[in-house]
């Protein structure tokens, strides 16, 4: 299933009422379904797994203005992927450079815990997604998380037990995309060192590498 992506998208209840909610406490917030940013020639598009109340939620980009984004977009920069390391606002200049981002639910979830019916119903955007990427040149895909590594495979059409999630773990398609493995960059992750600065840098790592033979 494929759908164009709506800012105004309603078709879960729960967090539609929730979006609600928080936008009345939170009157500036962007509070509604947030779109994916970043190259539109993209070689590598990173799939989170969704907004955060006071990151993406607030700003209306990915990871913009959280704490997961920190070390994502410092990653980033390092990298190569984007023109400086912050990612605080709409209006901060940052731009991705061969690199796209995304998340598997658009919405804001109670508890940053989306239900399984509101992974499905958000699926269609992010299997439209990749059909771009992919039309538009691009090559690979990191899911940050199990739920992002369960939503591509479902977006594709293909089965979870014949692609393991595991940090650090590359899988080769048959869509001619190659899925990479990362725990998500999340302060619970990183505070708790289930996830490092040097195991995430590692990842960026390969992918410069597998993305330079491809130029060869």
């Amino acid at each position: 299933m494929q759908d164009k992506f709506s800012i105004n998208c309603s078709k879960c209840l729960r967090l539609a009422k929730f979006l609600n909610e928080v936008k009345i406490n939170y009157p500036s917030y962007h509070a509604k379904p947030v779109p994916g940013f970043g190259d539109t020639s993209s070689k590598l598009l990173i799939i989170g797994l969704a907004p955060g109340m006071h990151g993406a939620n607030q700003t209306g980009r990915p990871f913009t203005g959280d704490f997961a984004g920190i070390l994502l977009y410092k990653t980033l920069y390092k990298y190569g992927f984007s023109n400086h390391e912050g990612s605080v606002s709409l209006n901060d200049g940052l731009q991705l450079i061969g690199c796209s981002i995304t998340n598997a639910v658009k919405c804001l979830p109670p508890l940053n815990r989306p239900e399984p019916n509101e992974i499905r119903n958000c699926n269609g955007y992010l299997s439209t997604e990749i059909k771009n990427f992919k039309a538009g040149g691009g090559l690979i895909l990191l899911a940050l998380g199990a739920v992002a590594h369960r939503s591509v495979l479902m977006a594709l059409g293909l089965r979870p037990k014949d692609y393991p999630f595991g940090h650090g773990l590359i899988h080769k398609l048959p869509s001619k995309l190659t899925l990479y493995d990362s725990y998500h960059c999340s302060r619970y992750n990183t505070q708790t060192k289930r996830l490092t600065i040097d195991m995430f840098e590692q990842v960026f790592k390969q992918i410069n590498i597998d993305l330079s033979l491809t130029k060869k």
